[in-house]
């Protein structure tokens, strides 16, 4: 059993809000989470994957839960999102916190059958794959303390392992707990893709009819094989006899199942000429991998994918640390019409934190070019700046800069 750190803001959650939605893919442990916790606070079970359960609640959605113990779990919500207005009616009469736990295998506040949002009344938490520090059961202080507004790094300097080849594996695992339990990286493989198979084939179809479904896995493909850089639907559609429209539609869709993201751009009025195009990202780099049916030997040879992935991986693990704060941070990228770019901008409200991904193991200068010019724009409300690189040591490169090495990652409190 692997440690879910969200556990507290599940907990936090349930002590004061009356419905709580756990939403994120299929297989990243929402159900094992919401039943460790239900278990501990005696809350009944039902999963919308037994059809019978399923029936029901679409056929009476107000007997179904004026049915229902005052706590209980239902399980993938998306398949019924009439569900929802009985849900608001049954809070609405008795407001107490905790009283449902809901899991989401898709967005279902973007679902075109929701009926109701249960604003006021619902707390949402994205559970994401396993994050490093989940796997190994400890949370970085380094990370840890990139999210501060410290202007320090206060953590130990020197001793971290330079990963190597470590690293790669790292990226071609990804986080799903399923897949972390097999043995061999081809078998890990399989897993990946039986997944993605089984996902598009049945969630997609639970979510929206389309036309042409058997374009899905290839075009999922394709957004692996673009994770990291500027969305571009042009570079998306011309593989396909579809158009361009078709294909955004596709991709929203591939989002709402939280198989793939996008990174908004960063904006300043002291900087000019930004472009204003969001990043995709993949939701797991060892689901990009396989879809890419790229191995850890390959990704050695590929520097270039090795680039792309690695940056993934990062906003990956920072995305997964940013849930578990108490402030609320948002990621952006920041790009301008001269290439100049920092890959991560963490913003807590005025504060500024920015970050740059290397692959390689050595630092220089010329490598802080993007955070200079993002620290000289915002001024004091720069925080610190940070490349991440291969290394063995946490360097200093001048005002607030920095080079963390990605065995920081690995790195007890």
């Amino acid at each position: 059993m692997f440690v879910r750190f969200a556990e507290q803001n599940l907990h936090d959650a349930l002590d004061d809000t009356p419905v709580v939605l756990i939403h994120g893919s299929r297989q990243c442990g929402k159900t094992t989470l919401a039943q460790m916790v239900g278990e501990k606070l005696q809350y009944h079970y039902l999963t919308f994957d037994d059809a019978n359960q399923l029936d029901a609640a679409k056929s009476d959605p107000v007997g179904f839960v004026d049915n229902l113990p005052e706590k209980t779990i239902l399980d993938e919500i998306q398949r019924v999102p009439e569900i929802f207005t009985s849900i608001k009616a049954s809070v609405d009469k008795n407001r107490k916190p905790g009283r449902f736990i809901l899991t989401g295998s898709a967005n279902v506040l973007l679902l075109p059958k929701l009926s109701d949002s249960l604003a006021g009344r619902i707390e949402i938490i994205h559970l994401r794959p396993l994050s490093q520090a989940e796997i190994i059961g400890r949370q970085s202080s380094v990370l840890k303390n990139l999210f501060t507004r410290k202007t320090e790094l206060s953590v130990k300097t020197t001793g971290y392992a330079k990963l190597g080849k470590g690293l790669i594996d790292l990226i071609t695992s990804g986080g799903y707990p399923s897949a972390l339990t097999r043995t061999t990286e081809s078998r890990k493989m399989a897993w990946y893709r039986d997944f993605t198979n089984t996902l598009i084939q049945r969630d997609i179809q639970d979510i929206a009819n389309i036309q042409h479904v058997s374009v899905l896995p290839k075009l999922l493909a394709l957004c692996a094989g673009q994770t990291g850089r500027l969305f571009n639907v042009s570079d998306l559609a011309s593989p396909f006899a579809i158009s361009r429209p078709t294909i955004k539609e596709y991709v929203a869709l591939l989002e709402q199942i939280f198989l793939i993201e996008q990174i908004q751009p960063w904006h300043n009025n002291r900087l000019s000429r930004l472009i204003k195009t969001p990043k995709m990202h993949l939701t797991d780099t060892g689901l990009a991998c396989a879809l890419l049916n790229v191995k850890a030997e390959d990704l050695q040879q590929d520097r270039n994918l090795l680039g792309q992935l690695l940056e993934t991986y990062v906003y990956q693990e920072l995305q997964k640390y940013a849930g578990w704060q108490d402030s609320n941070f948002d990621i952006y990228h920041f790009r301008n019409k001269d290439k100049v770019e920092v890959d991560f901008v963490l913003q807590d409200g005025q504060f500024i934190t920015g970050m740059e991904v290397k692959a390689s193991a050595t630092i220089q200068l010329a490598d802080f070019k993007g955070l200079i010019k993002l620290r000289d724009a915002v001024g004091t409300s720069f925080v610190k700046g940070v490349v991440f690189y291969d290394g063995d040591s946490i360097l200093s490169f001048g005002d607030r800069l920095f080079a963390v090495p990605y065995g920081a990652f690995l790195a007890s409190e």
